[in-house]
């Protein structure tokens, strides 16, 4: 008797282009590479105290290819969704769903160059990504982790209405962190419910 085959489940297909109103979500691609490094070049010193890989730049150009070519290879299989956020053709920041946190489950990270921010960037941002994300089938449930001393973080979810779920001891991985990890959470029936 033959055994059935089993395959992996597809990759959610999650939207390529995404409007927030404010800025046009899409997958970083390789012809972005150089206004990549510029958007990055100019936010870095904001960047560095909270996001770890801001430590290693300024990148090459080869190694920021093969980061974009990475973002790529990982869209294609399912293993996250890295978006660049868009104004006028021009990078202002990045954003992904990442789903790193177990079953059902999808994190939203998010940067915004310093030029942009207090603007609703990140807010109309992570309020379209929550809205894709949880209507994906299979998600029930979409987080927001950031260390406790990161303030313009932590607006983002509690303007949204994210329930903090969590203080985890995380070992600091940017010079800023203090090493208590901030967890938020929105389910799909408290979304839809607003």
């Amino acid at each position: 008797m033959a055994l059935p085959l089993t395959t992996s489940p597809a990759p959610p297909e999650l939207p390529e282009v995404v409007d927030t109103g404010l800025v046009t979500l899409r997958p970083w691609r390789p012809d972005d590479v150089g206004a990549m490094a510029r958007a990055i070049a100019e936010s870095v010193e904001h960047l560095r105290p909270w996001m770890p890989w801001a430590a290693a730049e300024p990148l090459s150009l080869a190694d920021r290819t093969q980061l974009v070519a990475e973002f790529c290879r990982q869209w294609a299989t399912g293993e996250s969704y890295v978006y660049g956020m868009f104004a006028g053709g021009k990078p202002v920041g990045g954003t992904g769903l990442h789903p790193r946190i177990g079953h059902g489950g999808m994190e939203i990270g998010y940067w915004v160059h310093p030029a942009w921010t207090g603007r609703g960037v990140a807010t109309s941002t992570t309020r379209a990504l929550t809205t894709v994300a949880l209507g994906l089938p299979g998600i029930v449930r979409v987080e927001i982790h950031h260390d406790k001393a990161n303030a313009a973080s932590r607006r983002i979810p509690e303007k949204l209405g994210y329930t903090l779920v969590a203080e985890v001891p995380e070992p600091p991985e940017a010079p800023a962190e203090t090493g208590v990890e901030c967890r938020w959470r929105m389910t799909r029936e408290e979304w839809e419910s607003r």
